[in-house]
Formats: C-alpha cells, structure tokens, sequence
C-alpha cells in the first residue's frame, strides 16, 4: 500500500548574516595538526573570525619533532597573498614560519602598505629545538619584516637569536623588549613563559607597559603556543581591539587553551584550540 508522508513547509529563510572579520595568517603548515596554519586557522575559527592562509612551507611534523622541511617558491608565496588580499581583503595578517631569506622579503614586501594590523610571529626553531628560519634569514627579519610589525611576539629563545639580548629574570624583560623595539615594531611582547615562576609576559611599544601574569599549569602538552597566541592577538585586532586590549584577551584565550592540552602520539601534544566549547 502507497503512503504520502507530509513534510513542514519550509520556513522562511533568516536574513543572511554579514562576513566576520578577516584574517589572514602567513606560515608553514605543521603535518601533526598542533601548531603552524592548522592551528591559526582553528584558533580564528574559536574567536570568531574567518581565517585564510598564505602556505609559506610543508613540514613533516609530528609529537617528537620536525622530520623535514621544504619551503615553496617565492612567487607561490606572492600569488596566494595577492590572490586573497586583492579579493577578500584583510582586517589583519599573522606571520609565522617563512623558513629563508628570500621568503622573508618577499612576505615583508607585501606586507608594506597593507592597511591592516600585523603580528609578527618570527618563528625560529620549533617547540622540540628544531631550526625553522635559516641564520641567513635573520638580518631580513631584523630589517625587513620587524619594521612592519604592528606587534611583534617573540619568545626569549627567538629575543636572543635576533637581538643577543639574553633574559635570565623577569627583570631582564624590558631589555629584551627594548632591543625588539629597536628594530621597528610598534609593539614588543616578550614571552617570557621559559622563566621560573608565572608566567609572565611584557608588552610595550617604549612608553606604556603592560604586564601580563598567570600561574604556571602543570602541563607538558604545550605544542603550538606561539602560533596561537599570534593568531588570537591577530584575531581580536580584526575585531577593532587596541593592542593593550587585543593582548590581554588573547593571552587569555591561549592560556585556558594550555590547561587543556592534551597528550598525541609520543611526545608533547597540542594546546586544545577548542577548550571553550567542551
């Protein structure tokens, strides 16, 4: 026997809502899922923005390290940027690793005159120790990329490699941070989360400073930190935050992000990009 089976009739469609803020992060792609593009990309989808991605270069990379790296051509590097800056358009870019010179100054050149706030993120080595920017890379970074730098977001490891500034105490801080600020960012934020004790970062653009503290976590899954704090500062930029404010939620963010990380494969596992919604 046939049967009808009536179906609710269609409700009327809501009114599509506007585009979210945009934007745009430069890096390498990390293969394991923890740090790199995956994880910009998950940390703007948490807070609320779209996020694009310029690949800088494919690493093979998992919870114990890097197994290899290959950077792409630099004229790839400049097609995916204009191809979505001169479509889509950005609120703000985030740079991680750009593994040479050449790619350095290519990412630096077309960052000139982009009309929006960037992070500069000047990857060097990995979580486990693995160099990620060649040393002939390093001078570009200091007189190329800095200098176009709405914040630029170091950790101690990558203050020393750039600027020979080595921070033992919290009070070498603003040393450190001075050195950065030298280069031509308009802000520094030094991380300082090798120290002992809190975790405590400084930013400063030379006049005003802000102190950011939280307790240690006891927890070694810690993978993709500096790319998710960047992409976060980057993402609340979009927003139309000041950098003091963009800051501050941010290392917010990364810092719940940190408690929840969780163990992957053998090594150091990711920070939990989602932790809010679980």
């Amino acid at each position: 026997m046939a049967s009808e089976i009536s179906t609710p009739q269609s409700a009327p469609a809501p009114p599509r809502a506007p585009a979210p803020p945009r934007v745009l992060t430069v890096a390498g792609s990390d293969s394991g899922g923890g740090a790199g593009i995956q994880a910009d990309l998950k940390t703007m989808l948490a807070l609320g923005v779209h996020g694009m991605s310029v690949l800088t270069a494919v690493t093979a990379q998992n919870s114990r390290g890097v197994q290899g790296a290959w950077p792409l051509p630099a004229e790839a590097v400049r097609a995916q940027f204009r191809s979505v800056v001169d479509d889509i358009g950005v609120q703000a870019v985030k740079t991680g690793m750009l593994a040479s010179a050449e790619l350095v100054e290519t990412v630096a050149g077309l960052l000139t005159g982009v009309g929006a706030p960037v992070v500069v993120d000047p990857v060097g080595v990995s979580k486990h120790g693995d160099a990620l920017l060649a040393a002939t890379a390093l001078d570009a970074v200091r007189t190329k990329l800095l200098p176009t730098a709405t914040v630029a977001t170091p950790n101690l490891d990558e203050v020393a490699q750039l600027t020979g500034v080595r921070v033992a105490a919290e009070d070498d801080l603003r040393r450190a941070a001075d050195a950065v600020l030298g280069y031509g960012p308009g802000w520094a934020l030094i991380k300082g989360g090798h120290l002992d004790g809190d975790a405590v970062d400084l930013l400063t653009d030379g006049a005003e400073e802000h102190w950011l503290r939280s307790a240690r976590l006891d927890n070694r899954h810690t993978h993709g930190t500096g790319c998710t704090l960047a992409s976060a500062i980057a993402s609340e930029l979009a927003k139309g935050r000041t950098v003091p404010a963009a800051v501050a939620a941010a290392k917010e963010y990364v810092t719940g992000a940190i408690a929840a990380g969780f163990p992957l494969g053998e090594g150091i596992g990711p920070v939990d990009h989602g932790w809010r919604t679980r």
